[in-house]
């Protein structure tokens, strides 16, 4: 007799070929059954639990869409990986997360084909995908190269450059912006996921590309007068885009990310495309589909082990103080008695240590965001003043 599954569909996929043999009325019940698969794995292991469960729906559509790993998906941020490495051939170790000789936290070369970069932090993805395509085009290729990126580590001027780059070189690949906090645009809902089917649909670029060579032959204030309407119809049915169609990416959003009635026919229509980078505006919600996480301040953004019934986490065992915490008390110390000292973050001011001396001297704090090269340069220009 077969012990019941929580996840039967689930464990019929080893890998995400397995999972494109499915009919696309179940794609619904794998991302179902791959949140709960999420959620009892992080239970007992500990680790990043938000953002993944916030992008289970995204995880699935991609995988089921693209021809990975032929087609390259980079995880910007290596917190939001653990689904996609349930559906990558790694289901059997994923209660090793985080352990010696376990899985890494993080995307990792050495561990998978499916991770065609290593990522931790962030802000990195949309470079790496743009050194990909272009290795791509020279040796001939014609595969998609994909980067989702998340609405923070666009706070970083490392991903500016990169877009402006991509924009420049009109290079062909994908941008996925994951909006989960910021909410950079309006609420999302039918009309709009209705627009971005419409605009990424080959119907509506074959009229735009047509209307192109067109104005090629009106007079130019006839012409720019024409892109303009164009420009500013789009604006203003999908708020939010203007920013990256000046950067040259063609903007396709917003569309609910947990909706993969709306998610898989637009990633469908830009796998299609053959033209230069895309940007794909998704809304998402951290820790979406568990209660505690999504009730929680920071959408448990990591956790120890907790019981899935109640939220709990497991309280942790006395043990050698943490090191950020001796920094932040040490910083203090020398703060007190030297007034030029100032304590800079890149975002991460509980795990540096940098909240213990913000309290001390909230003045002399400065929390630059996900920015790391401003860091260090706005640190050398403190110091030489």
């Amino acid at each position: 007799m077969t012990a019941f599954s929580k996840t039967p569909l689930l464990d019929t996929i080893r890998t995400p070929d397995d999972l494109r043999r499915l009919k696309v009325e179940q794609v619904r019940q794998v991302a179902d059954e791959l949140r709960q698969e999420t959620i009892d794995a992080v239970s007992v292991t500990g680790g990043h639990f938000g953002a993944g469960l916030g992008v289970v729906e995204l995880t699935t559509a991609l995988h089921y869409t693209f021809d990975t790993p032929r087609d390259r998906l980079i995880w910007d941020v290596g917190h939001q990986a653990y689904p996609h490495k349930i559906l990558t051939g790694r289901r059997d170790r994923i209660r090793t997360l985080r352990t010696g000789g376990g899985l890494s936290g993080f995307t990792k070369r050495t561990e998978s084909d499916y991770d065609p970069f290593g990522a931790a932090h962030s802000s990195t993805s949309i470079s790496a995908a743009l050194g990909m395509a272009v290795a791509r085009d020279l040796s001939g290729g014609k595969n998609n190269v994909i980067a989702v990126i998340g609405d923070g580590a666009m706070s970083a001027g490392m991903a500016y450059e990169a877009m402006n780059n991509a924009g420049a070189m009109n290079s062909r690949l994908i941008v996925i912006l994951n909006d989960n906090d910021m909410s950079i645009a309006p609420p999302v809902g039918a009309m709009s996921a209705y627009l971005s089917r419409l605009y990424s649909g080959k119907t509506y670029r074959t009229l735009r590309e047509a209307a192109k060579q067109i104005n090629k032959r009106l007079p130019k204030i006839i012409a720019n007068r024409a892109n303009r309407v164009e420009e500013y119809s789009r604006g203003f049915m999908m708020d939010g885009g203007t920013l990256f169609e000046e950067l040259g990416f063609y903007y396709v959003g917003p569309i609910d990310g947990h909706n993969l009635d709306h998610l898989l026919p637009v990633l469908a229509n830009v796998r299609d495309m053959q033209t230069g980078p895309v940007l794909i505006h998704v809304v998402t919600q951290k820790g979406k589909g568990y209660g505690p996480a999504e009730a929680s301040a920071d959408k448990y953004h990591a956790v120890v082990k907790f019981d899935v019934a109640t939220g709990a986490q497991a309280k942790a065992k006395p043990n050698a103080p943490a090191y950020q915490n001796v920094f932040g008390q040490s910083l203090v110390k020398e703060a007190q008695k030297d007034e030029k000292i100032v304590g800079i973050t890149a975002a991460m001011p509980s795990g540096t240590g940098i909240d213990i001396f913000a309290k001390a001297f909230p003045k002399r704090t400065f929390d630059v965001g996900i920015a790391e090269q401003h860091a260090v340069t706005f640190a050398a220009g403190l110091a030489t003043e």
